[in-house]
């Protein structure tokens, strides 16, 4: 490739060897820190039955996405650090490596928006959540996200659009031109529509989370009684027990015909406190996810809108360069804030560290009574 021909010409300064190596540490240190957070957070989810929940199935596939993106991009771009910036590879390669990049940043902000929406109808519409969001309906939407994903990743590897290396960022990504001769700026704005619509339905459900701060206490509705035969929607089966006991006269109560009783069974699709709580402690965790994406990608959207609108733009070497490396670390950031904000990973990866030991009861004083 061009680029790599370039980089191999004497004229061009070779960066210094500081640098070279502190790059390649930094970024050893994101690839690590990404393997091990991620697949440690998906092992955790597969073991624990408890876990085997709709959030943390998304929750599974994201990281997932991280540690393969890990795994297989950034390999290359240590590679092309080595190399002082230059693309030792085939074409193919790097439009192989380039398409597996911009993949996993649209499965990304696509999850996250699917997420949001999840997140919103488990508080706002909590029986239709439910009832409706089975794990299949979670393999769907992860199927649909990956398909989308593609669908926006593929046709620059025929051309439309263009991947190729380039030599300031260290990695083969899109080549971003002025914006007459340029093809990319749809996937751009795609991009910032997800990340603007994924804020939007948080913004709705902090809006909703804030008009029911005061939830008023279910009203519960009297039992009806004979003979101390309670029945009726306020019954809790006290009924039966009476009769069986011989405090009860007249006709069977209801409770013994077969009756179902109103109780628990009937409201489990109501939304009660310490389940609000539990959703209000997930949607806090993935807003934090989806913040930091937004945090971490936005200086690199920036640098790429200004290549496609300001006419031979020359973005400076060291916040473009910053806004390269804030995009890796994207990769690692996920599980450090959920076992940060999220009690039951926390509790579940305490349970499973094999040097954790429980210190035996100290032993009891002996005493005597006066």
């Amino acid at each position: 490739m061009a680029n790599a021909s370039e980089a191999d010409e004497p004229g061009l300064p070779g960066p210094p060897a500081a640098s070279t190596y502190a790059k390649l540490l930094l970024l050893g240190l994101i690839i690590c820190v990404s393997l091990a957070g991620n697949l440690a957070l998906a092992l955790l989810v597969l073991k624990e039955r408890g876990l085997h929940r709709a959030p943390y199935y998304f929750l599974l596939d994201l990281c997932l996405a991280d540690a393969v993106r890990a795994a297989i991009c950034f390999p290359f771009v240590l590679v092309s650090i080595r190399h002082g910036s230059a693309w030792t590879h085939s074409p193919l390669s790097c439009k192989v490596v380039a398409f597996l990049a911009v993949l996993f940043c649209f499965h990304a902000a696509f999850l996250l928006f699917c997420i949001s929406v999840t997140r919103y109808m488990a508080v706002a519409h909590h029986r239709f959540y439910a009832k409706r969001l089975t794990p299949w309906t979670c393999v769907a939407v992860i199927c649909m996200v990956w398909t989308l994903s593609v669908a926006m990743a593929f046709p620059p590897v025929v051309d439309v659009g263009t991947y190729k290396f380039i030599r300031e960022e260290d990695q083969c990504i899109f080549e971003h031109r002025y914006v007459k001769a340029n093809d990319t700026l749809g996937f751009m704005l795609m991009l910032a529509v997800l990340v603007g619509a994924t804020q939007a339905v948080y913004g709705k459900l902090l809006c909703f989370q804030y008009r029911h701060r005061r939830m008023k206490p279910v009203q519960m509705v009297p039992a009806v009684s004979q003979n101390w035969t309670f029945h009726g929607p306020g019954a809790t089966g006290q009924a039966a027990a009476n009769w069986v006991a011989g405090f009860g006269r007249g006709p069977m109560p209801p409770t013994l015909l077969g009756v179902r009783q109103s109780g628990h069974a009937a409201n489990r699709s109501l939304l009660g406190m310490e389940e609000f709580k539990a959703e209000k402690r997930l949607g806090k965790m993935f807003y934090v996810i989806t913040v930091l994406f937004l945090l971490l990608w936005s200086p690199y959207l920036v640098a790429c809108y200004w290549r496609v609108f300001v006419k031979a733009c020359s973005i400076p070497h060291r916040y473009l360069a910053t806004a390269v490396w804030l995009s890796f670390a994207q990769a690692a950031v996920n599980p450090i804030v959920c076992f940060l904000l999220n009690k039951e990973l926390t509790k579940g990866l305490a349970a499973h560290v094999p040097c954790r030991r429980t210190e035996p009861p100290l032993p009891r004083e002996p005493y005597c009574v006066m």
